[in-house]
């Protein structure tokens, strides 16, 4: 089975542009908790302004990398069985009254596989970041481990958890049903 690193696909022409996600009444939703990879309780139906008025995507990561989608995705995880790896939250996009909501992947993994990836960098004492010493400072090329995965579709890797990675069924899925937004990179 392949991987595939998710990205928002910024070549698309004439494409909104999400900010970051408020409560109804305007106060600020942590986005750094949809990167943790754990179960999340969320009240009530987040909102996104949209720093760049264009065309809607039905994949978008909004402000701080926090991934919004339409409702044409959560059915592609609905008819593939996919809903215990997922959490999605009702979500609102300014101007657009279709059914969006916030993706939270339930997983993450120890798969990294730093011998195949291009660059691996580390938090060093001399960075001034003691909470970070020994954790990944960045990851270039990245490259997995397939046979750590298990029966995993989409997760965060352990230590590098702003990556977002979903399986070749999954992406496959997805391209079938012309979701909008995605590119993928093999992991």
């Amino acid at each position: 089975m392949k991987y595939f690193d998710l990205f928002d696909d910024m070549r698309h022409p004439d494409r909104w542009l999400l900010g970051d996600p408020t409560d109804a009444g305007g106060g600020e939703i942590d986005p750094w908790q949809f990167e943790k990879g754990i179960p999340l309780e969320l009240k009530g139906t987040a909102r996104f302004a949209q720093y760049h008025p264009g065309e809607a995507l039905d994949f978008s990561l909004a402000g701080m990398g926090v991934p919004v989608v339409h409702r044409r995705v959560v059915s592609v995880f609905e008819r593939l069985g996919l809903f215990q790896q997922v959490q999605f939250f009702p979500a609102q996009v300014e101007g657009h009254p279709e059914p969006y909501f916030i993706l939270n992947v339930l997983r993450t993994i120890r798969c990294i596989d730093e011998a195949r990836c291009e660059e691996v960098l580390y938090w060093t004492p001399e960075d001034g970041r003691p909470e970070k010493v020994g954790q990944y400072r960045n990851v270039a090329g990245m490259r997995i481990d397939p046979s750590k995965v298990g029966d995993a579709h989409i997760f965060r890797p352990w230590g590098w958890r702003v990556a977002l990675i979903l399986s070749e069924h999954l992406k496959q899925a997805l391209e079938a049903e012309g979701i909008t937004g995605l590119r993928f990179v093999e992991v």
